[in-house]
């Protein structure tokens, strides 16, 4: 980290993590117990920052892919403090019976979060859920519910509430009043995402010996094995997420959220589809734009898999307008331009920690720019796992968060607005629009409801 950089990234390092104890101090008589579920890209980054921490024993490790699962437990073998080897489950339900856990990571395709978050609950498991909690709303129900009836603390990987830069842009900008009056917010997402050759030609096949397809299909739609699908393609298809929407709107509308202060948007539209990339196998919209309604201030997403961003340091971003100025912010870093000027005067950049944390430089496939809001993310787990505390990233947000997308989708597909209330968590007159909150579960797998977790 080079002088300038540094004297750059330290305001922000010190606003986010002054408030964290040095966890490998006080949990070194009482190390936490963690079982990883999808131990794929990011499974792996999550882990693997948690481990730089705090001093946990990773003893267990679940997932349905043989080859990656034994990778992953060698990798972590040579990263955690004891160089043992976690045991291995093809199963979550086998590895979560074993009821010795204090922390589950899930890090699954997101049509598989909901069932085995809802069952780490019941074996009295903290849980660590990537985002967005569920592949449907009555899933983000049943989640929150179980977070609730079990006592468990649950942490959301939205970690941009984590994100240092993004905490002084918040801390500094809007809590300074420096934007005045806030009545527009720009959301978006241009990075490249279904454009791919392979998604066109790739023909179905068989699975590979080392994958059991079945059961990681599980509760989707079984359709034929495609090579495009694993590992990490499944997001290009709506059968086991929700689209670009239900990926990246959701980061960014869970940073305006926690940045201003929001709760349910009033109402939601969006209107969307496959509009450019024609040819590919790819079922998930490359075009959509989606309004969430909160009053006087409207929340607009777009995103596009084609063509170039706006503006090129934003690609993927909130633009967050007030009478006195208009804040840029995303995972590269935020600018603050006054009103009428060029230049901006309150800026900040991601917090790189090669110093103290030098295999962030070779991790395979590890976002160096996310690494630091990573494990800012875990101390604040680790920090209400001991206070018994909601987190930063709380399970009821990312309900709010991901169900909000989801609904974004369900307004295209029906092709009208959609007025939610969140008292009941249904959509207000509409008898159809409320069918669609909850997906079909392919047998034996049985849709989970918060009244019977």
């Amino acid at each position: 980290m080079n002088r300038r950089h540094f004297l750059q990234s330290t305001g922000a390092a010190a606003l986010a993590l002054s408030a964290f104890p040095n966890y490998a101090a006080e949990f070194a008589d009482t190390k936490k117990r963690v079982g990883l579920i999808g131990t794929g890209w990011y499974g792996k980054c999550d882990l693997f920052r948690l481990i730089q921490v705090a001093p946990v024993e990773v003893v267990s490790l679940c997932d349905v892919d043989k080859k990656m699962l034994d990778g992953a437990a060698d990798m972590v073998a040579t990263r955690q403090l004891s160089k043992k080897r976690p045991r291995t489950y093809s199963d979550y339900r086998a590895m979560l019976k074993e009821k010795d856990l204090d922390i589950v990571l899930i890090a699954t395709p997101d049509h598989w979060h909901a069932l085995p978050m809802i069952e780490a609950c019941k074996a009295g498991a903290d849980i660590y859920c990537q985002k967005p909690i569920g592949v449907d709303v009555v899933e983000c129900q049943a989640m929150l519910a179980a977070a609730r009836k079990y006592k468990r603390v649950v942490q959301i990987g939205t970690q941009r509430r984590s994100t240092p830069h993004l905490i002084e842009a918040r801390d500094k900008v809007i809590k300074e009043g420096l934007l005045g009056r806030i009545a527009h917010v720009e959301i978006c997402c241009y990075y490249h995402m279904r454009n791919r050759d392979t998604l066109a030609t790739a023909p179905d096949i068989a699975p590979p010996d080392y994958l059991d397809y079945n059961m990681w299909t599980g509760p989707a739609p079984m359709r034929p094995y495609n090579k495009i699908v694993h590992p990490r393609g499944w997001r290009a298809f709506m059968e086991y997420g929700n689209g670009i929407v239900g990926d990246m709107c959701v980061h960014m509308l869970d940073m305006v959220r926690w940045m201003l202060d929001l709760g349910w948007p009033t109402s939601i539209s969006s209107t969307g589809g496959i509009f450019m990339d024609k040819n590919a196998r790819a079922n998930i919209s490359d075009t959509q734009a989606a309004t969430f309604d909160y009053g006087d201030l409207p929340v607009v997403w777009t995103h596009r898999s084609w063509g170039e961003a706006p503006d090129a340091k934003y690609p993927w971003a909130a633009f967050i307008y007030g009478d006195k100025g208009t804040l840029k912010a995303g995972v590269n870093g935020f600018e603050f331009f006054p009103r009428g000027k060029k230049e901006a005067t309150v800026s900040g950049q991601p917090l790189f920690e090669y110093e103290k944390y030098p295999e962030d430089k070779t991790e395979k496939d590890l976002e160096q720019h996310v690494a630091s809001a990573i494990r800012v993310h875990m101390k604040d787990l680790l920090a209400n796992i001991a206070s018994r505390g909601k987190p930063v990233a709380d399970v009821e947000q990312g309900y709010i968060s991901s169900a909000t997308c989801i609904l974004a989708n369900i307004s295209a597909q029906l092709g009208r607005s959609l007025k939610w209330d969140a008292t009941t968590g249904m959509v207000m007159g509409d008898k159809e629009a409320n069918k669609l909150l909850r997906r079909p579960y392919r047998a034996p797998w049985v849709h989970p409801e918060a009244a019977k977790v």
